[in-house]
């Protein structure tokens, strides 16, 4: 991680947290046991969770997707809270600092939605050992590729413009608001 990656992990560390958290309640829900938490560190990766191999595929890709499904909903939150910061007729620059929070907090949510590689890595080694007893874990092979793919393009990116998309799409829905 070069120093810019370090300073916008930093930045963000609300978004790691949910992200990892996202992880750890789904291990929790399934009874998968986890063996170790880290909400964010000063290191790469900013944060993980260490659980054991769940016994049923879909409870593997649940794990391995739920961070873009809470920090997704978590980033639209946030922004809305931020459309509903500004006084009517006002611009974004009179939310305040409520607002400013609220829409720190969307960008750091929205760019830690996507599933990690390593999280593709779990879901890989889960369809590696189950395709031949269930061949419908197959159908798991376009998220593993779409994971892969999505990290590929975080080079250029795309989480923070996919934080970005969130942000308009909250602001096109909210009429009356100048975002």
């Amino acid at each position: 991680m070069g120093l810019l990656g370090f300073v916008l992990t930093i930045a963000t560390f609300p978004g790691v947290i949910v992200h990892e958290l996202a992880h750890k309640r789904v291990c929790d829900l399934f009874g998968i046991p986890v063996l170790e938490v880290c909400y964010f560190r000063f290191g790469n990766p900013a944060g993980y969770v260490r659980h054991a191999e769940p016994r049923r595929y879909r409870h593997a890709t649940m794990v391995a997707v739920a961070p873009f499904l809470l920090n997704t909903v978590l980033a639209l939150a946030a922004f809305g809270g931020v459309a509903l910061s500004i006084p009517a007729g006002g611009s974004p620059a009179d939310a305040g600092v409520v607002g400013g929070v609220l829409f720190w907090l969307g960008i750091s949510f929205g760019m830690h939605a996507f599933p990690s590689a390593g999280d593709a890595s779990v879901l890989w080694g889960q369809t590696r050992s189950k395709w031949r007893t269930s061949p419908t874990v197959l159908l798991g092979l376009p998220v593993i590729a779409l994971i892969h793919v999505v990290n590929l393009l975080r080079a250029f990116w795309l989480d923070l413009v996919y934080a970005i998309a969130l942000f308009a799409l909250v602001s096109s829905a909210m009429p009356g608001t100048v975002l």
